[in-house]
């Protein structure tokens, strides 16, 4: 099989798809990979380390589609990469459609297959590949958060973890999954007072054994969420339901409740954001306000950290790379959940309901279920 990795175009996106191992392993087991020069600039990888591995250099895009038959790639097909999409061709990205109808309309009508990363369930029902990218994800909206409460960025002017005589600041954390988790983490590290919400108490029993005395685990309903709201100098929206476009948790008439200056970072944006006034943004742009609140809604934060992203994406991206290209996707679909999973479009037909759903389209069978 032809394997190609087009360099990203998403705007400051400097992850790349493979590392130059994943190269090595597929060139080792006689398939071909094409690469685009510089893709693997912005992660600290040169081309020679893939030369050197077995990739064929080539100097465009074009000639990376036109020639494969699974692309493998970071981020949402960019609508310059669209047109470039080849009928019956396996395209293997994060593709987060139902935040997206244009993204899902407009590759439907390429015929191609969209495998996406997100979906993607392994035999305990986790969810392998968005893992990683969460946990990148999560560490960062401390990190950002704490820069945006800064006053020159129009936060309240608030350190995170205060200092002696002076209290930490209030941290409210929607949603105790991965990304969660770590934004929690991290928060507890700082020394800020934090309170992780979720609805899943068989997880808030077990966040709550194994962390810190600073973070209340507490059950998440709307009295619980505006009384938060009333005391929070930073709120992380992490929400997710796989597939399906997040539920915004804040409405706008929430912010009136919240601290002139306080800060929203919404991690759920790539999924439509959990907050009704966030709307997406870019590293270059990260910020804007609303009511006196200033909202982070960058669609692709683990760009940003492209040398430690590109690392733990490939880590796991490669097992099921390696499958597909060995097996193909039918073989590989019919004896393994996860590649079944991740099929969200077959062929220009969707089938994943979830998306279909969102945005009242029609919804083929799984024909691999």
């Amino acid at each position: 099989m032809k394997i190609g990795i087009p360099k990203e175009t998403k705007r400051d996106e400097y992850r790349v798809a493979m590392l130059p191992v994943g190269v090595e392993e597929l060139v080792r087991s006689s398939h071909t990979v094409v690469f685009q020069k510089t893709a693997g600039s912005g992660s600290g990888l040169p081309d020679s380390a893939y030369a050197d591995c077995g990739a064929t250099i080539v100097d465009t895009a074009e000639e990376v589609f036109a020639t494969s038959d699974l692309i493998v790639k970071v981020k949402e097909p960019q609508p310059e990469e669209i047109s470039l999409i080849q009928p019956r061709q396996l395209v293997f990205t994060y593709f987060h459609f139902a935040a997206d109808q244009t993204l899902t309309q407009r590759f439907l009508t390429t015929g191609a297959t969209a495998l996406a990363y997100e979906t993607l369930r392994d035999d305990q029902g986790a969810l392998p590949l968005l893992k990683p990218m969460s946990e990148v994800a999560g560490r960062m909206s401390i990190q950002e958060g704490a820069k945006y409460l800064e006053k020159p960025q129009m936060g309240r002017g608030i350190l995170l973890g205060g200092v002696p005589g002076v209290p930490p600041a209030n941290v409210l954390i929607l949603g105790a999954g991965t990304v969660g988790a770590n934004a929690a983490k991290v928060a507890a590290g700082f020394g800020a007072n934090i309170g992780l919400l979720d609805t899943n108490l068989d997880r808030l029993r077990y966040l709550d054994d194994v962390t810190p005395p600073n973070i209340d685990c507490l059950y998440s309903d709307r009295h619980t969420i505006r009384e938060w709201l009333g005391r929070a100098d930073l709120v992380i929206g992490s929400v997710l339901i796989p597939g399906a476009k997040a539920p915004h948790l804040v409405e706008r008439n929430d912010l009136h409740l919240m601290k002139p200056g306080a800060v929203i970072i919404d991690v759920a944006i790539d999924q439509g954001g959990c907050i009704a006034t966030s709307q997406p943004t870019s590293h270059a742009e990260p910020t804007f306000v609303v009511d006196n609140i200033v909202h982070y809604c960058v669609t692709n934060m683990p760009g940003a950290v492209g040398r430690t992203s590109t690392y733990a994406l490939c880590n796991a991206t490669l097992p099921y790379v390696l499958l597909l290209a060995n097996e193909g996707l039918v073989t590989a679909a019919q004896g393994n959940h996860a590649i079944q999973t991740a099929v969200n479009v077959f062929q220009g037909e969707l089938i994943e309901p979830a998306v279909a759903k969102t945005f009242d389209l029609p919804c083929s069978p799984n024909p691999f279920l």
